[in-house]
């Protein structure tokens, strides 16, 4: 048996190579990153009607619009009370799809850096893409910490049920999540057979499996010290029993059965440890899942794209599309 602080430290080690490596074969570092562009046109509702558990008696959705002057989009959506999928549509599809969450801790999901300027890329390589706006676990809904796994289920499930009116086909829908965006990834990526919703209509009869998982500096565990303190107060509240941390912790529920996962920190990450990551990747190499993961020396949190350019962490749109081409959960 290997002492699991030694098997971490091997992990480590080796994803650490594995990044030093792929920096020093990359191309060119930011270049022409998409980030400017329309809103999308096509937006559609999770819900027929009122979400699960809802609607929530003064509830009040809002929008930050965080950008400087002169500055990039950096919107932020708060209290959502219609969860919804942004859609874009690549100009030639490639029968692909993602299912993109960004971040924000669970207090708020950030629209622009984590979500539309990625699904331009993304959908660029014509992948389609399904930027998930989602409910927050604070906002009273009766689902709790489960309010937005609702959610990430409905929209997977979708997403399939719909493939075919968007050229994808069924068997090739991933999942995509940055920080805590990467928890809910993770989570659907390890809970997705859970029942924690009645179903509404025939979409809730097909999988909500991602076929593959992409998880970005994700929020991980939520017990300290590696856990993103306010991702797990937002998630549990102050002082969760530690069978609850369990439980929402989601390197704890990796089987045999969890997609293959691509996972991406910056080692001088301040915010969430990437710690977070390794715990993740030895989950799935212990259940023999197929995983490939990149660390870097610089990039803290939150790069996304417009944070990596001019960085060697810039690489990780194409470190991920040349894993997802190689394993064919996109055409190469």
């Amino acid at each position: 048996m290997i002492n699991r602080r030694r098997w971490l430290g091997m992990t480590a080690l080796a994803a650490t190579l594995i990044g030093t490596m792929t920096r020093d074969a990359q191309a060119e570092p930011g270049a022409d990153f998409p980030l400017t562009g329309p809103d999308p046109a096509e937006i559609l509702p999770l819900w027929p009607s009122s979400p699960p558990g809802g609607p929530v008696p003064g509830l009040v959705e809002q929008v930050e619009d965080r950008a400087k002057p002169g500055g990039l989009k950096d919107r932020a959506a708060l209290h959502i009370t219609q969860p919804t999928l942004s859609v874009f549509r690549p100009a030639k599809p490639n029968g692909s799809a993602l299912l993109l969450i960004p971040g924000g801790g669970y207090a708020r999901v950030v629209m622009d850096k984590e979500g539309f300027e990625t699904a331009r890329l993304l959908a660029a390589e014509g992948i389609t893409v399904f930027v998930l706006l989602y409910r927050l676990p604070g906002d009273g809904w009766a689902g709790g910490p489960d309010t937005p796994m609702q959610d990430a289920q409905r929209a997977l499930r979708l997403i399939r049920h719909h493939a075919p009116a968007y050229g994808v086909a069924p068997g090739r829908i991933g999942v995509m999540g940055f920080s805590a965006g990467g928890h809910l990834s993770a989570s659907l990526a390890t809970r997705y057979e859970e029942k924690l919703y009645d179903p509404v209509d025939a979409a809730d009869a097909v999988s909500a499996r991602p076929d593959h998982a992409c998880l970005v500096y994700p929020v991980i565990t939520l017990a300290p010290p590696s856990a993103h303190t306010g991702s797990a107060h937002n998630m549990l509240g102050h002082d969760p029993a530690p069978d609850r941390v369990a439980r929402y912790s989601p390197q704890n529920g990796v089987t045999t059965q969890t997609p293959p996962s691509f996972l991406l920190h910056a080692l001088d990450d301040k915010a969430v440890s990437p710690e977070n990551s390794l715990l993740m990747l030895a989950a799935l190499q212990r259940a023999g899942v197929l995983a490939e993961a990149h660390f870097f020396q610089e990039g803290g949190h939150g790069f996304g794209l417009r944070g990596a350019m001019g960085k060697p962490v810039a690489a990780w749109p194409s470190l991920y599309l040349a894993w997802a081409r190689r394993n064919g959960f996109i055409p190469a």
